[in-house]
């Protein structure tokens, strides 16, 4: 089984902590699509087998409107084999959700919704550059729901420079009570070349400190898995077997195909990225040729890769999969470093797996690269 991901890289305004490829001009929007389609029929002999998973990300593909959506999936069913219970996401800002909009998406066979909520609080969201307010997320949760939609997920951020724990708290009980089934949480990160660095480069902001980021992300999985959620990878939470089916699939080594300027795609054994540039990817398609870049990956670094994703999940490393795929050196290496983590429960080993620990989960980010070779 394999997936594919579509980059559409517009958005009307950018967010102050986003470092994807975006852009705020919406002018070339028919001719990207164009582009898209014609990339999907370019490539369609990479994938040989069956698509169980779409996924359009971004940027913010509730920009497209019904043409571009009839466009790309008239290309997708003609080009692949879809499965005909893929999971089809969309993600979305909750102010372009409109009722017309969404009654609209049940014209495409959409049935994943994915919403850049990010907070409830008004002054969060300011100073995040969001364009929705509080009041528009949750009642457009609410219109999603009374259309039909059953499998919504919304995204958190915690960690924000004036953010307290009374503040994270009522963000967390209020995504409790909108009854979604899927919600992803992630701590802001401070990326290179975004206003929001420029802002901590300038002093002008302060990331909060480890004990805090600690304790927000202590509340997040208690609130959470008190009230149904599984935590299912490091970021991600879901009620009744909901998971995302797309991300998953990038935990766990399936192909994928990435369209559109500055998408990733993973065969198995290469990684490959478009150019991240509209016009150079625009360019690039009409003249039939793909402007990208490929990487072939050794086997260590296929195993830093496969003990990096697989540990963020409930799963964890399958050890006798670990043998086989990569030999006894790294199987042994594996084990030996990680010995240190088992011994004082940071670590577990179940089912034959190996597994981060509750406890362990907080320092996630030392033990995988603990466990990772290093040339």
């Amino acid at each position: 089984m394999a997936g594919i991901y579509i980059h559409i890289p517009f958005c009307k305004t950018r967010c102050i902590y986003c470092d994807f490829y975006t852009i705020t001009n919406e002018a070339r929007m028919d001719d990207f699509v164009k582009a898209v389609c014609a990339e999907a029929r370019l490539r369609r002999e990479e994938i040989g087998e069956s698509v169980h998973t779409v996924y359009f990300g971004g940027g913010t593909p509730s920009r497209l409107n019904a043409r571009h959506f009839e466009q790309i999936f008239e290309t997708l069913f003609r080009e692949y084999s879809i499965d005909p219970e893929a999971e089809i996401t969309l993600e979305a800002n909750p102010d372009d959700l409109t009722n017309d909009y969404i009654e609209m998406l049940h014209d495409f066979p959409f049935n994943r919704l994915s919403m850049g909520v990010q907070s409830f609080d008004e002054s969060e969201l300011k100073f995040l550059g969001r364009r929705h307010s509080a009041r528009q997320a949750i009642d457009t949760v609410a219109a999603c729901q009374k259309n039909g939609f059953d499998n919504i997920s919304i995204d958190l951020m915690y960690g924000l420079p004036s953010q307290t724990i009374e503040i994270w708290e009522k963000n967390l009980q209020q995504a409790i009570t909108l009854d979604i089934q899927h919600i992803s949480a992630y701590h802001l990160i401070y990326e290179e070349h975004t206003r929001l660095e420029a802002l901590r480069r300038n002093g002008k902001v302060h990331a909060v400190d480890e004990e805090l980021s600690n304790q927000m992300f202590s509340l997040l999985i208690e609130h959470l898995t008190e009230n149904g959620f599984v935590h299912y990878e490091i970021s991600n939470f879901a009620k009744d077997g909901l998971y995302s089916r797309h991300n998953t699939s990038y935990w766990s080594d399936e192909k994928y195909l990435g369209l559109g300027p500055a998408a990733h795609s993973f065969d198995g054994q290469n990684r490959s990225w478009n150019v991240a540039s509209l016009t150079r990817y625009i360019e690039g398609i009409n003249n039939g040729t793909l402007p990208s870049e490929i990487e072939h990956l050794d086997i260590y670094t296929q195993y830093n890769e496969f003990v990096l994703t697989r540990l963020r999940t409930i799963w964890g490393a399958d050890i006798q999969q670990l043998k086989s795929k990569f030999g006894e050196e790294l199987y042994n290496y594996c084990l030996t470093n990680a010995r240190k983590y088992l011994e004082n429960q940071l670590l577990k080993i179940e089912n034959g797996n190996l597994k981060l620990t509750r406890k362990g989960i907080f320092i996630s980010d030392g033990i995988m690269s603990d466990l990772m070779w290093v040339k």
